[in-house]
């Protein structure tokens, strides 16, 4: 179904579910972003001693206030009201036009057969996107692979002195709440940027307590002139980087 849907609709839906939840909250509801971020603060806390019986009592009082505080709002009603119409738009369509399977015959050994699609070779990535939870590179060695990684709640922990670098790397982590620290060989050269609304930083001994919707953007002296060399693009909602060497 998704695929028969043009971007731009898609688009369309996302702003004006962007522009009813904005609406709600600064001219209808405005105690509702506070109370979604005191259940995610809920949920937070509950994750971080989940092994606990009240760790689990709060992340799951937080998940279903966030359900329900969300489920509630004008923005997810039109979601629902959308994904409806454009259900049932899809099945009339389905009905007028429906799918034709043609089947396929191999070719004769004298007809030309023309290939235009280039090789292309996935490779495995060392992290995937996780929501919750902590996440870390491997502690033994490991074969590098460019990270580009998302998350909501947790820490990240990269530890690059346990591979082998490329001449040029890269490091990309957008994350909502948690701590980033990232651990880098004293021979590789260090680029990094990173944005945070609230939270700390100690980027390679240069201290800043105290960061409120800025960014920092640093490099190492031989970073343009040596290599192997790192790319670090970070930014946070609320937490503290870490970058250090061992």
């Amino acid at each position: 179904m998704l695929q028969r849907i043009k971007t731009d609709t898609l688009n369309w839906i996302f702003v004006i579910v962007i522009v009813l939840f904005l609406l709600e909250i600064f001219l209808f509801n405005g105690w509702l972003i506070f109370s979604m971020l005191f259940s995610g603060f809920f949920m937070f806390l509950g994750w971080k001693n989940f092994t606990q019986t009240w760790g689990k009592v709060f992340f799951f009082i937080g998940s279903i206030s966030l359900f329900f505080n969300i489920i509630n709002t004008m923005a997810v009603r039109f979601l629902i009201i959308a994904a409806v119409i454009l259900f049932i738009r899809h099945y009339q369509r389905a009905k007028k036009e429906p799918d034709h399977l043609t089947p396929s015959f191999e070719q004769d050994d004298e007809a030309e057969i023309v290939v235009n699609q280039e090789p292309m070779i996935q490779t495995k990535p060392l992290l995937n996107n996780r929501l919750f939870g902590d996440q870390s590179t491997e502690q033994t060695a490991y074969k590098w692979n460019d990270i580009s990684i998302h998350g909501a709640f947790g820490d990240r922990i990269i530890d690059l002195t346990n591979t082998v670098l490329p001449n040029q790397a890269v490091v990309s982590i957008r994350h909502l709440i948690g701590n980033i620290v990232i651990y880098v060989p004293y021979e590789v050269e260090i680029m990094i940027t990173h944005s945070s609304v609230f939270g700390r930083a100690n980027i390679l001994d240069e201290h800043h307590e105290k960061l409120l919707n800025e960014t920092l953007s640093y490099h190492t002296v031989n970073y343009h002139n040596h290599e192997p060399k790192v790319k670090i693009v970070t930014s946070i909602f609320s937490g503290d980087i870490e970058v250090r060497r061992i």
